[in-house]
């Protein structure tokens, strides 16, 4: 009972990660009806952003000696620079990748999504190097408390806290603010958006760098839990995350944060039992089985489209 609970707890802690990359993808997806294939690139930018970060402040690993004892308030500086800058990312690829091509038929929208994430990922290689480097611990990962055997680590509670923390920003932001409804209005019609006065141009910038400062959030938490940063990082949590949010019903936000909790359990237990090689492989048996049972996924709802 109390291994179960630990992998349960464990799978919650991942299906985290994967919720904040996912909404960044379903964000996109709902106002442009566009698969951002970069976003993983984003996200794995957004990790050597933090290392950046790490080096500005004078932050090193706890275990080496570069930072004496842990420090929340290093981490929330951390997290909130690179989700700053990761926004500004966000902001200059839709700029110069995609809003020239808006008019343009969707695949050629989606090739370029594919040959942006080929540039930053060759472009990482290139200025940073393919070899690994190592995340500094800016937490100490203790146990913080114990259920019925299990234990929950002070990183666990930092990744559930961070995460609904920005679930319930993003949330606020959508439904409770002036832009959040006109990012609604104009995921419905760009056109009618337009004439009621939104600026549509400038809610979908605001859009990618929401979703890409979602991608730096994930990738910090990622980065304490896994501390290992390279140049290729971001192509299998980008494609898992892309998965969970098809999952949930792309273009739902909440269905991309169930369609993640599912994944991050199902990887996890599957690794704990035995098929720990088969993990991987598991996100893309669970996309083809809910395109062939439920296209639109669990949350989500079909719509019919002029061809």
């Amino acid at each position: 009972m109390a291994t179960l609970l630990q992998h349960l707890i464990n799978g919650i802690s991942l299906g985290s990660i994967y919720a904040l990359i996912a909404l960044g993808y379903t964000l996109v997806y709902g106002i442009l009806r566009l698969i951002n294939f970069a976003h993983g690139d984003l996200f794995m930018l957004s990790a050597y952003t933090a290392l950046g970060v790490c080096a500005a402040l004078g932050l090193g690993d706890a275990v080496s000696g570069g930072l004496a004892v842990s420090s929340w308030g290093a981490f929330a500086a951390v997290l909130a620079l690179s989700m700053a800058a990761a926004a500004a990312a966000g902001w200059l690829v839709e700029r110069l990748a995609y809003r020239p091509l808006r008019g343009q038929p969707r695949l050629n929208l989606l090739i370029t999504a594919v040959g942006v994430s080929l540039l930053l990922e060759n472009l990482a290689q290139a200025v940073f190097g393919a070899s690994p480097r190592r995340v500094p611990a800016l937490i100490v990962d203790t146990t913080a408390f114990t259920v019925f055997g299990a234990q929950v680590s002070t990183l666990d509670l930092c990744v559930l806290g961070t995460t609904l923390g920005l679930l319930l920003a993003l949330e606020f932001w959508v439904h409770r603010t002036r832009m959040g409804r006109a990012m609604r209005a104009v995921s419905h019609s760009h056109e009618t958006a337009a004439l009621l006065g939104i600026p549509v141009d400038r809610v979908i910038s605001i859009t990618f760098a929401v979703g890409s400062a979602l991608a730096a959030g994930a990738a910090v938490l990622y980065g304490a839990k896994y501390p290992k940063v390279e140049p290729l990082m971001g192509v299998m949590p980008g494609l898992k995350a892309f998965v969970a949010a098809v999952l949930g019903g792309i273009g739902n936000l909440r269905g991309a944060v169930l369609g993640a909790m599912i994944l991050g359990l199902a990887e996890t237990l599957m690794a704990a039992y035995g098929a720990s090689t088969w993990r991987d492989a598991l996100a893309f048996g669970l996309l083809i089985l809910i395109l062939l049972f439920k296209p639109a996924g669990l949350l989500g709802t079909y719509q019919r489209e002029k061809v």
